[in-house]
């Protein structure tokens, strides 16, 4: 295909994104069916909703994860990111969902949160002092409200801008707008769901604080985003269009960027650990304690292997990052080892004891088949490549292997 034939109809995604688009749909609606079912049925709500925050932090990573790497490749460019743009577009784009799926922990914070419960407050009176400053309902309510129009506000900028360079009128138009936005977008995004996590997932143990605590969530929510990036290419990879300008190049690229995550991640948590290990001071080793005892310790290990050592020492082989067929095991893996992170985080603060919940795989199930769901209705809606966009004009310029 050259520039001179390029429409947007040769570069519609395959058949083969319905097919996966209405599976997903169906597996969403049995998941969230057996998870409400759950959630009535249970006399211990607080394994659902501990479970439901668990998935909501998995799925909210990705979307915002796609969102990050979608600015990160406006500023600095690359054809790495040309050929995955509207991927990450789409992942992106999921955000209102996860904003509507916000709403159930929002309404049951007593049931996650200690600080939301009164009893818990007249026993501990540092813990109170922490609710009436920050850790309450009108402000965590506000706040949630002010990150997810940040965020969705960003991801329509670009989307909107990037559905206006498919027509033939943005053919000579400047990019200058996306660079605007995306470099102070990555700051916001930065700060943002640094908070969040502090909101949602460090206060369930409210009096440890750890100031990396946000970065390794970062972190993370990268790497679950090239992973998942890289899991799209391999099943449109092999069907045209992508098959026509996905090239080994790019796919190295990726594999690449997943080494550079894996190792951010483990520097992240490792610097945590050192300090609070030297310091060894009770209020700082709390946290700790709890996951690497009863059981979460054979997890925390688990962790230092799967999602870190065997990654990293894999991702250093060229040849496995230049072809998607092993490329792709590797990803899903680490996609299935940042799940497990998340849940090592937050399930140790209600349960001291391993645990593992059905309901944690019903939810999984329901909101992880409706993200997808509307992931490929995204995904759908517009070609795989910004028609004339001057990094696509490029692409199709440039020899091909």
């Amino acid at each position: 295909m050259t520039t001179a034939t390029m429409n947007k109809s040769e570069l519609m995604a395959p058949p083969v994104a319905e097919t996966i688009q209405t599976r997903s749909m169906f597996i969403g609606l049995v998941g969230t069916v057996a998870a409400v079912a759950g959630a009535f049925a249970t006399s211990q709500p607080e394994n659902f909703y501990s479970a439901y925050l668990t998935v909501f932090i998995f799925w909210l990573g990705l979307s915002l994860g796609c969102m990050a790497i979608l600015m990160m490749y406006h500023l600095v460019g690359g054809a790495w990111g040309t050929v995955i743009r509207r991927i990450l577009e789409a992942g992106m784009m999921t955000l209102p969902l996860m904003a509507v799926l916000f709403i159930p922990i929002l309404l049951n914070l007593p049931k996650i949160y200690p600080w939301a419960r009164p009893e818990e407050l007249a026993k501990d009176p540092k813990l109170a002092d922490i609710a009436h400053s920050y850790l309450n309902f009108n402000g965590t309510m506000t706040r949630a409200a002010l990150y997810f129009v940040l965020w969705i506000g960003m991801a329509f900028l670009l989307n909107r801008w990037s559905t206006a360079q498919d027509s033939v009128e943005a053919k000579d138009k400047s990019t200058l707008r996306f660079r605007a936005l995306s470099a102070p977008g990555l700051v916001i995004y930065s700060l943002t769901i640094s908070f969040a996590i502090i909101d949602w997932v460090m206060s369930l143990q409210a009096r440890w604080i750890s100031t990396i605590y946000g970065l390794i969530f970062v972190a993370g929510e990268a790497l679950v985003a090239f992973c998942f990036v890289v899991v799209i290419e391999h099943i449109l990879g092999k069907r045209k269009p992508m098959s026509g300008y996905l090239k080994p190049t790019e796919v190295h690229d990726h594999g690449k960027f997943m080494l550079a995550f894996v190792m951010v991640w483990a520097y992240f948590n490792f610097s945590q650990w050192l300090i609070m290990w030297a310091g060894n001071l009770p209020e700082e080793i709390t946290w700790f304690l709890r996951r690497i005892n009863n059981g979460w310790g054979i997890v925390a290990v688990y962790l230092a292997a799967f999602h870190f050592a065997i990654p990293f020492l894999m991702l250093l082989s060229r040849q496995w990052k230049r072809q998607t067929n092993t490329l792709v095991w590797i990803a899903c893996w680490l996609i299935i080892m940042r799940l497990v992170d998340i849940w090592w985080h937050i399930e140790p603060a209600s349960h001291p004891s391993i645990h593992v919940s059905w309901m944690l795989f019903a939810i999984l199930a329901g909101m992880g088949g409706l993200w997808m769901a509307y992931f490929f209705r995204n995904l759908r809606s517009r070609p795989l490549l910004a028609v004339y966009a001057p990094q696509t004009l490029r692409l199709w310029e440039s020899p091909h292997e």
